[in-house]
Parts: structure tokens; C-alpha cells; sequence
């Protein structure tokens, strides 16, 4: 991964440190540059009535700056749409392909938008996760590579970049067919997680939860801990 650059892409803070964040350390620890865009605002993300939209904001954009440094990410960008309004939308592709034609990543991470819900674990996914994942999607291919798309990036220098891989975060275990080894970085996901203070009532039943989950994950390749994502070839 030496000299790779690496762009995550999701909905909100945290959603990152659940999904990839082992894996991003493990590639940072190789010789990569990762990045993050965070979409949405995050300013309904706590349940504090004295708190306002604009405070939870700021809590929660100052949380996921503090976990990205654990990780080792280079930057983070923040796309500011309203927390549980997001749409796949021209405005949001339009703030991603700006980030891949700027950055230029090797591999995008986003969010799998096939996935509603999850029986089998009890899991209803958030629309705005959905909807990063559709528009994150669609981004990587066809609007970051089409020269006619968003002329306004164009005026800015910024031109038409072809992503060649895509990684979207499983939500279940269906499509599943890149499994990444993180025994040696799920300590670091551990403490990136931690900064997330605004989310967590208890931090240790997580943190149990984090640990068996990417235990269950590992042991189909025989890793301690592992990730597991939806790998994209891309080749048009």
C-alpha cells in the first residue's frame, strides 16, 4: 500500500471507525495517505435536548477530527448536508467528485446502499447511510471520469480522475469478498472509536461488541479480527 491514497466516504462521524477504520490504520502503517469526507453534518446525532443542532455539530466534527488523528488520516473533509436529509443528490455527487479530483485516490471506501435492513443481526440501516452509499457509487462511476459532468470543477483545474477500485463497508454478509486482516490495528480502532464520547452511554459494551464482531468476521479467513467489505473492480 506505499504510496497509495485512500478516500472514505460516509454519512457521518463514526460511521468510518465502525465500518474501516482497522483497515485504514493497517494501510496508513504500509506507507498509504487516507482521507476522509464525512457527508452530512451530524447535528442529530444525540439524544441531549439542551444541546443544540449546531452544538451536537460542533461536538461531533471535533470527535471525528481527534479519532482521524488516531488512525493516521491525512485530512478530513466535511460535506456539512443535513444529518438525516441526505439525498443522492447533484449538490452531495458533486462534493465527492470534487474530492476524488482532487486527492486522486487509488481506492474509494463507501457504504454499501444495497443493504435496509438486516434480520439475521437486528439491523435497520440509516437512509442517509443508504444514500451516501448510492451517491459515493455513482461518483466513483460515471461522474468523477466524465469530462462533461459538473464543467463548473473543470474551471477550478479540476479534471476528470478514474477511480480503479472500490470498496463499500458490508452491512451484512451478502456480496461480501475482501476480507482485511486488522489484528494488529483493532486497538487503534478501539481508541478512535473512544473519541466518539457524544454517541456512547456505554463505551465498554461497545467496545465487547466491536471486539466479537470482528472476531466473527475474521474466523471465515482465519484472522483474529478482520473487516469485510464488497470489493469493485472497476474497468470501464
Amino acid at each position: 500500500m506505499k504510496n497509495k491514497i485512500i478516500l472514505a466516504v460516509s454519512a457521518h462521524e463514526d460511521d468510518l471507525e465502525f465500518g474501516c477504520s482497522g483497515t485504514i490504520a493497517k494501510w496508513v502503517k504500509e506507507g498509504a495517505k487516507a482521507y476522509y469526507l464525512i457527508l452530512t453534518d451530524g447535528s442529530k446525532g444525540n439524544e441531549n435536548r439542551n444541546l443544540t443542532d449546531i452544538e451536537i455539530k460542533q461536538i461531533r466534527e471535533k470527535e471525528q477530527i481527534e479519532a482521524s488523528k488516531i488512525i493516521g488520516v491525512e485530512k478530513v473533509f466535511f460535506g456539512n448536508f443535513t444529518d438525516g436529509e441526505l439525498k443522492d443528490s447533484d449538490d452531495v455527487r458533486r462534493k465527492i467528485v470534487r474530492v476524488i479530483r482532487e486527492i486522486k485516490p487509488d481506492i474509494v471506501i463507501g457504504m454499501n446502499p444495497n443493504v435496509i435492513f438486516n434480520e439475521e443481526f437486528g439491523f435497520i440501516n440509516h437512509p442517509d447511510h443508504i444514500e451516501a452509499g448510492k451517491a459515493t457509487l455513482f461518483s466513483v462511476y460515471p461522474f468523477s471520469r466524465n469530462m462533461h459532468s459538473f464543467p463548473e470543477l473543470l474551471k477550478e483545474g479540476l479534471e476528470p480522475y478514474k477511480v480503479k477500485e472500490l470498496l463499500l463497508i458490508a452491512f451484512s454478509r451478502e456480496g461480501i469478498n475482501e476480507f482485511i486482516d486488522i489484528t494488529d490495528t483493532v486497538d487503534i480502532k478501539i481508541k478512535a472509536l473512544e473519541k466518539h464520547i457524544s454517541q456512547y452511554d456505554d463505551f465498554d459494551s461497545l467496545k465487547k461488541n466491536i471486539l466479537d464482531r470482528s472476531s466473527f468476521i475474521g474466523k471465515e479467513k482465519g484472522y483474529k479480527y478482520a473487516e469485510a467489505f464488497i470489493k469493485i473492480k472497476i474497468n470501464q
